[in-house]
């Protein structure tokens, strides 16, 4: 039987609509949530996100800012544009779009965001907050694995999550968020011994490495559940012949439009697992829709205003 699909997109917009109230309700307090995208140089990957995520936040009723300085800057110049938006009052959200061009250092500069403003979740101060089990402004895509497993009733207490893959941005923050519902954790990267056995006990496998189709059914006890975090775009016929053999219609896809993507987990396992999010249409719309959350949840703590749901409990 071929594996439940889990949907990101209906979940997306479950989000949104409830995001939709509670933005409804800052500007009946005369509040507007601001985001401000910092894009450096022309990598066409880059410009897609932000332009994703601008194209969300006019959707939904933010106030959007795009920032977009030359690929040659510096990092004090770039600190200099961070340290602007951290005094702007109408900014709430701050991201920099990563990867930043070599010569500037990424990490002193997603350091110089305001922890208040932080709506990636990568300053030290919120990630140490994760860590202490108090988190404030959460990374996107982990929160957004973990609304996904929520809102599709996936078990997690007691259950053996393998998290493959060991990144700040989403393999560290996911085995944390996973620790924190309860369930049994491993962490595997490239220098895990017997990296298929490994991740063969699992009842959750989170695929996180960036590498297309790595993950094959060999790697999964049939009915676990698979969370492919990967989007990979491959243009080699060689490999799409490889991954899509036993699908002919993403193949004819590929060979009209020379390109595809592809997440980190192989097609084939649709056929073990006992639930898969598909790429594209999985984890990704879920990772814009919490940066859009956190931009809410920003506005509001920033302003001291309560949540909806501790509203209405003090009601």
């Amino acid at each position: 039987m071929p594996a439940r699909v889990l949907n990101g997109i209906v979940i997306r917009d479950q989000i949104y609509a409830e995001l939709t109230g509670e933005i409804s309700a800052l500007a009946s307090a005369g509040i507007r949530p601001g985001l401000a995208a910092v894009l450096v140089g022309d990598d066409p990957a880059s410009k897609v996100y932000v332009k994703n995520k601008i194209a969300a936040c006019e959707k939904l009723g933010l106030a959007s800012i795009q920032i977009t300085p030359p690929a040659t800057i510096t990092t004090s110049e770039l600190l200099a544009i961070i340290e602007d938006l951290n005094r702007r009052d109408d900014v709430d959200g701050i991201l920099v779009q990563l990867p930043l061009p070599p010569q500037v250092d990424a990490k002193k500069i997603l350091e110089a965001v305001d922890p208040a403003k932080d709506v990636d979740g990568f300053h030290p101060l919120n990630v140490g907050h994760l860590v202490a089990g108090r988190p404030t402004l959460v990374p996107c895509t982990p929160a957004g694995v973990m609304e996904l497993l929520r809102r599709s009733s996936i078990p997690l207490e007691g259950a053996h999550a393998v998290v493959v893959g060991r990144s700040d941005i989403v393999g560290k923050p996911m085995a944390l968020l996973l620790m924190h519902a309860n369930a049994t954790v491993t962490v595997c990267h490239s220098k895990t011994r017997d990296l298929p056995a490994t991740v063969r006990r699992a009842d959750l496998i989170v695929a996180a490495m960036g590498r297309p189709a790595m993950i094959t059914p060999d790697y999964v006890r049939p009915g676990a559940t698979v969370i492919d975090v990967g989007i990979n775009r491959i243009t080699d016929g060689g490999q799409a012949e490889k991954f899509f053999a036993n699908f002919p219609e993403r193949l004819a896809e590929f060979r009209a439009k020379g390109t595809a993507l592809v997440g980190d987990v192989h097609p084939e396992i649709a056929n073990v697992a006992g639930a898969l999010t598909p790429v594209p249409g999985g984890v990704g719309p879920l990772t814009i829709a919490m940066l859009i959350r956190n931009a809410v949840k920003a506005a509001r703590l920033r302003r001291g205003q309560r949540t909806p749901a501790a509203a209405a409990v003090q009601r």
